[in-house]
């Protein structure tokens, strides 16, 4: 059986490797996995998109509304715009930090209010969380991707030593002690 999660944030918020990362996690335990990135203005704020699709056999990479498993979104806007993707039994885990798009900067529109609370309402039972507080803690505000990857190795139930792994063969060394700390600090979370 195939199972899809799809992240979703802004640029630079490191989406993208956090696909990578569950990418080759997903293949050192034995799976079939298939990856595909959406580059949106990424390197403006705009929108990055990325599926991860992983079972016993994969024939697409794409994720199509009401498909995902889970939606993973670094940021709060971004969990409401891709919301939709989710499978009505699905998991939304969202960071609650709010990064404002360039028409809420240049003063052409608004930043949605309550999408907390209107999130709670459209999801069963979402993972709202603060992962730039446990991200800063570890080292760096640039960790909020690892902090919710620790949280999605709870969620899934998986172990954290491959998790580890992973990490480690993707960062830089100066950047693993950090990481590690910041996903432990993530795992912590999701069993609070």
């Amino acid at each position: 059986m195939t199972k899809n999660i799809m992240i979703a944030g802004v640029g630079g918020q490191g989406t993208l490797l956090a696909s990578k990362v569950l990418g080759s996690l997903f293949l050192s335990q034995g799976y079939d996995v298939k990856v595909s990135e959406v580059h949106g203005m990424a390197q403006r704020g705009g929108s990055v998109v990325t599926y991860v699709r992983y079972g016993d056999q994969v024939a697409s990479p794409i994720i199509d509304r009401g498909e995902a498993d889970v939606l993973l979104a670094f940021e709060l806007l971004e969990a409401a715009r891709w919301v939709s993707w989710l499978k009505p039994e699905g998991t939304l885990i969202a960071n609650t930090q709010r990064i404002l798009p360039m028409p809420v900067i240049t003063g052409a529109a608004s930043y949605p209010e309550n999408l907390a609370e209107r999130l709670g309402e459209i999801c069963w039972d979402p993972i709202l969380v603060d992962a730039l507080t446990p991200a800063e803690e570890a080292g760096s505000a640039k960790a909020v991707n690892v902090v919710l990857l620790g949280i999605l190795s709870a969620v899934l139930g998986m172990p954290e030593e491959p998790w580890l792994t992973v990490l480690t063969e993707h960062l830089k060394p100066a950047l693993v002690e950090m990481n590690r700390d910041a996903f432990r600090r993530g795992r912590k979370m999701a069993k609070n």
